[in-house]
């Protein structure tokens, strides 16, 4: 079983960086932080996919979301040998995102078959879904933590999802069986790691969020769609998502490294 050093993974991210920092940068900016600031822009408070937002928006998200993940595999393209341009992970990235979109539905298909039962629950309560926040039973807030707890689990478990889609030529069945064994006995490391990060950037997130935006809208009036003060959250947003996604996707390909034992990318051209 390989040994895992989530330090040995900052060391080499860091080394990464400070050599290939440029090449990350204009992936991430171009991949990430653009789409970010665009979305932003259109609809500050973001789209809600609940039917309350016009179609053409919930359709620039998920514009957004797919070009995210193209990044996502493209940042992990370049941490692994052998050596490519930013045109030939972007290239890269675009022809496994397929594959790693499908991955993403069936992971998600599973959480939704989990969340039934909750939604059971909720339902022989008579409580509304809309509802359900404000009308927490103790057996639903039990149900809720189950819930939370197991989504991590799994969340944990495909952690290595991202590197495998972009490093080997799996199909998402593949994918997901593979990150399965990666992670398997190293649980705890891969959580901390995991709640570390999220953690600290949420604390940034909402930083940005609350700080920037309050300014903005003295300084430049309400935060609406097109206008300066959604131009100018947008923009710290953007630049915030885009240094976050290349530090992550770089920590999980160094990861990688050592859960796999190899630092090559071996998929196919054409992505199957």
């Amino acid at each position: 079983m390989s040994n895992l050093s989530i330090s040995k993974a900052w060391d080499e991210t860091r080394a990464l960086f400070a050599s290939e920092g440029r090449l990350f940068a204009s992936v991430a900016l171009a991949l990430t932080g653009v789409p970010t600031m665009i979305s932003g822009l259109i609809e500050p408070q973001g789209s809600s996919l609940d039917g309350k937002s016009p179609l053409w928006v919930d359709l620039l998200t998920l514009a957004a979301g797919l070009i995210a993940l193209i990044g996502q595999l493209a940042l992990v393209r370049l941490a692994l040998k052998p050596s490519i341009t930013v045109a030939g992970a972007i290239a890269h990235g675009a022809r496994r995102m397929p594959i790693y979109f499908l991955t993403a539905l069936i992971v998600g298909l599973g959480l939704v078959v989990l969340a039934i039962p909750l939604l059971i629950a909720a339902m022989l309560s008579g409580i509304k879904l809309d509802q359900a926040a404000t009308a927490m039973t103790p057996a639903m807030a039990v149900l809720v933590v189950i819930f939370v707890i197991v989504a991590l689990f799994l969340g944990v478990r495909m952690l290595m999802g991202t590197p495998v889609a972009s490093a080997e030529p799996a199909g998402p069945i593949g994918i997901i069986t593979r990150s399965w064994h990666l992670t398997n006995g190293k649980f705890w490391k891969l959580l901390g790691f995991l709640v570390i990060i999220l953690i600290g950037a949420g604390v940034v997130l909402m930083a940005i969020g609350a700080i920037v935006g309050s300014v903005a809208t003295f300084a430049l009036g309400p935060l609406e769609p097109m206008s300066t003060s959604a131009l100018v959250l947008s923009l710290c947003e953007g630049l915030f998502n885009a240094a976050f996604t290349a530090l992550f996707a770089v920590m999980l390909a160094r990861i990688y490294v050592q859960l796999s034992g190899r630092d090559t990318v071996t998929a196919p051209t054409s992505g199957t």
